[in-house]
């Protein structure tokens, strides 16, 4: 298996900005016919956000508990139990594409004017 590339501090501030530009999109009230695509992506239960973010902290525990001068500290040994907690949780909201796909088959009426928040 060939080895991945590592990703830059760019290519992950760009994965951010299109975060913050789907939280901005949603916040201007567009048509749930229009943002059921996006998120049905962005929760997809094999390839969206909250498997590979799970994955990523579960990595991040492993890289630091291996790399971590021994023995471990305490609060070492916190931050790898935090990361996998996390880790856990994150995993644990794959689940939401099941809801994304149940929208899917609702009514809804066109969408208004933005809504303050």
């Amino acid at each position: 298996m060939p080895k991945p590339s590592h990703p830059s501090s760019d290519q992950i501030a760009q994965a951010t900005a299109t975060l913050t530009q789907l939280k901005d999109y949603l916040r201007t009230n567009p048509p749930v016919t229009d943002v059921l695509p996006l998120l049905a992506r962005l929760l997809d239960e094999d390839t969206g956000v909250p498997i590979l973010l799970g994955d990523v902290l579960r990595n991040a525990a492993h890289l630091v508990s291996q790399q971590a001068a021994s023995p471990q500290t305490d609060e070492i040994r916190l931050i790898i139990d935090g990361l996998r907690d996390a880790a856990q949780e994150a995993t644990d909201w794959h689940v939401l594409h099941w809801d994304i796909q149940r929208v899917g088959g609702q009514a809804f009426a066109p969408a208004g004017p933005p809504t303050t928040s």
